[in-house]
């Protein structure tokens, strides 16, 4: 094999390659890329069987063929050539790099021994912009459990039905909903894993064109141009969040979302982890009082706002009200709440398409 490719493109590819390059593999060759050179470009491959990514990019190949090159030093050694041709030469799986003054040997594998990537038969197959689809991945995935005994709660649900998508994520104190309208009349209800959306979101850039999406039993595929990412499927029941998403509250507050969000960042620096990040609030007389208090000291806020409903005290963990509120677009922002040990549902004003619900924590009256 042998061939020519600018350093910035090879780069660029490797990058998003190793997206799919997991650090706790058992598999040695799972450590690897797989080097395709065919029709004057290549193909890089790489899976860790969960996750597996194809990328393509242009270059001059002189003679076709295939290696399996260790990803980080292959990775290491392009990123740090200059930005110029990068000569490849493969011969019984030893690798040729020369860039400019620079030259390289390392051992590679043969390609016989890749893993086959899983076969997606496309069975429900639909377009979706890529602006929506990485909104909705950043406005959901974090909201995912990384306790892997609920394994559903460390995927989002991606459900299809009536021309509206759902992302859905809970982690047993948050749920985020986002929906995207879509002219499609497949119905799909899957659990794509939490780290595959966020590894996905980091090699979507931008641009005009849809992301084609096709899912099987088991697998999605998602094809981003020169760039095709597959992810398998969690296995299993996601929780009916529906049950939890009332529409019935005894009080709704307006307010300025980046005026709550900055008095909330202020509150929390005294809020104590080991004692759940606690910050109380009281709604009253079209106010929101924000407190914390620890042994270091106490801190008060008070932030204006349309109240319509009954007064109350309410507390919760701070990092988990304001990681929903930072991520929301709108100006400002609805609190639906239906007493002091119901869940808070917050909505942007005029947004129905992003609902954020958070838990709140049980304290007595008398620490408020």
């Amino acid at each position: 094999m042998k061939f020519i490719i600018n350093q910035k493109d090879l780069t660029k590819h490797i990058n998003i390659a190793q997206k799919a390059i997991s650090t706790r593999t058992t598999l040695q060759i799972l450590d690897g890329i797989l080097l395709e050179a065919k029709d004057n470009r290549i193909k890089l491959t790489a899976t860790d069987l969960e996750i597996s990514i194809v990328t393509f990019v242009d270059c001059q190949v002189i003679e076709g063929g295939s290696i399996v090159v260790n990803s980080r030093i292959f990775g290491d050694i392009i990123r740090k050539l200059p930005d110029a041709p990068v000569h490849i030469n493969v011969n019984n799986n030893k690798i040729n790099i020369k860039c400019e003054n620079s030259e390289f040997n390392i051992i590679g594998n043969s390609g016989v021994d890749y893993p086959d990537l899983p076969i997606v038969e496309k069975e429900k197959n639909f377009v979706l912009n890529r602006e929506l689809l990485k909104s909705a991945i950043r406005k959901t995935v974090f909201a995912t459990t990384q306790d892997e005994t609920r394994p559903t709660l460390t995927g989002v649900l991606f459900e299809m039905n009536n021309n509206m998508i759902s992302f859905v994520s809970l982690d047993g104190y948050r749920l985020a909903l986002k929906k995207v309208s879509i002219d499609s009349e497949n119905e799909i209800s899957i659990i794509i894993p939490g780290r595959s959306l966020n590894e996905l979101n980091k090699i979507i850039d931008d641009g005009e064109d849809d992301i084609k999406i096709s899912t099987t039993s088991g697998q999605i595929l998602f094809d981003i141009g020169d760039t095709i990412f597959y992810s398998r499927l969690l296995e299993g029941q996601f929780f009916n969040y529906k049950d939890i998403m009332r529409q019935e509250h005894n009080t709704k507050v307006i307010v300025n979302r980046r005026e709550l969000q900055d008095a909330l960042e202020r509150a929390s620096l005294l809020a104590k982890e080991e004692k759940a990040n606690l910050i109380r609030l009281n709604v009253t007389d079209n106010n929101i009082l924000i407190r914390s208090n620890t042994e270091i000291g106490d801190v008060n806020e008070k932030v204006d706002s349309t109240q319509d409903g009954e007064d109350l005290n309410i507390a919760f963990n701070s990092r988990y009200i304001l990681e929903g509120i930072k991520i929301m677009d709108a100006e400002e922002i609805e609190l639906n709440l239906m007493g002091s040990l119901n869940p808070c549902i917050i909505k942007g004003v005029d947004d129905e398409n992003y609902t954020y619900l958070v838990l709140p924590v049980r304290l007595a009256n008398d620490d408020f």
